[in-house]
């Protein structure tokens, strides 16, 4: 009788000292609060004295309701999809009506079985169908995507199964020794021990990813430092079939900025070129901090016209006061075409060679490094 409890208690523990450590994932503490609620719904049902009519056969189920609604929310939250609470609410209040009337009115207990169990199968075949909307088709997503179906089919075949099999049940003499009540204390620890596992590789792998982000991110501009940069660019340079540019950017006389007006004002401007790239880079590209204040673009585009005006555009945006409270200055930028086999060393060298061009023509300027020296464009 105490193995479903102990097993739920330790799980609610387990979610609780995780949501302790990252208490911005609120749908680890629903985990909690759904394993809390099982392992309080199998104490009031197999621990707590009977009660006249078996009344607690209403507070256990409602508290069983309450954690499959908990533990299906948990688990929608963790994809932060919206969760359906009035949806379950309903199941779960239809399913405990219906228990309150065959349990009251009209006392059937293979009715009650059902009605608790189709409730719960609900709930957990409406979070499988909000969970194929997430489009994620890792193993980990797949495995919870298949924890939620194992968990409704328990919830739907089993009952009808063994009540058929054993002809149904009249009353609770001898219940909690028949065989449908074994396969509910081993079938929910069994689905309660899947759901939670999942669940944590879950969030292991998410939290694996974010330091993997956070490792590669430039905290200061928002955009990845100059190892995420490489990565990702190098990447994207391997396998790409569309023409790519890269533009070398580069923030005119922030020496002077850091040097007048403090190094506050510096990372301000620094920021502020960050979203203005964060803001205006097309889809598909690579946005990177390279230097101090040093940014690189790779972009997918058609021709090298498509790139210069990219650009002038992140060109006339700096040019234009980010705020009152921001040192004004200009940026100066290099652009160059990818050709086919280029490396991304080679495609640095080329554009830092336009950018020396814009910044040895009077700085807030583009310039656009062609094939010879006698082609290149400054605009």
């Amino acid at each position: 009788m105490l193995l479903n409890p102990g097993i739920s208690l330790l799980l609610a523990l387990a979610f609780y000292l995780l949501w302790h450590g990252r208490r911005d994932h609120g749908y680890v503490l629903v985990a909690a609060a759904g394993h809390l609620a099982t392992a309080l719904g199998f104490l009031v049902q197999d621990v707590m004295p009977p009660l006249p009519l078996e009344l607690q056969r209403i507070p256990s189920n409602a508290l069983f309701l309450l954690a499959g609604v908990l533990l299906m929310g948990s688990l929608l939250g963790h994809y932060r999809l919206p969760v359906p609470w009035r949806s379950f609410s309903v199941m779960g209040g239809l399913g405990l009506a219906a228990l309150s009337y065959f349990l009251l009115v009209q006392p059937d207990l293979n009715y009650r079985i059902f009605s608790i169990s189709f409730a719960l199968a609900a709930i957990a075949f409406l979070t499988v169908f909000e969970l194929r909307r997430t489009g994620r088709v890792n193993l980990v997503d797949r495995l919870l995507l298949w924890a939620c179906i194992l968990t409704g089919t328990n919830f739907l075949i089993r009952p009808i199964a063994i009540i058929w099999m054993e002809g149904g049940y009249t009353d609770y003499v001898g219940f909690q020794q028949s065989l449908y009540w074994t396969t509910v204390q081993f079938s929910q620890s069994l689905v309660s021990i899947i759901l939670a596992l999942c669940l944590m590789i879950a969030i292991a792998q998410d939290l694996i990813f974010q330091l993997q982000t956070d490792a590669r991110t430039d905290t200061l501009s928002g955009v990845l430092n100059r190892r995420g940069f490489e990565d990702v660019a190098t990447a994207l340079l391997a396998r790409h079939e569309a023409p790519l540019a890269l533009l070398l950017a580069d923030l005119d006389h922030f020496k002077q900025i850091n040097d007048h007006h403090g190094h506050m004002a510096g990372d301000a401007v620094i920021s502020g070129f960050g979203r203005i790239l964060l803001d205006m880079a097309p889809a598909g590209a690579v946005k990177g901090r390279i230097g101090g204040e040093e940014f690189a673009l790779l972009v997918p585009v058609p021709t090298p016209e498509t790139a210069l005006a990219l650009a002038g555009a992140l060109r006339e945006r700096m040019a234009t006061p980010l705020d009152a409270s921001i040192p004004h200055t200009t940026v100066s930028i290099g652009v160059t075409m990818a050709g086919p086999g280029d490396r991304l060393d080679s495609l640095l060298q080329r554009a830092d060679k336009a950018l020396y061009r814009a910044k040895r023509a009077g700085r807030n300027r583009v310039s656009l490094h062609r094939p010879t020296p006698r082609q290149e464009a400054a605009c």
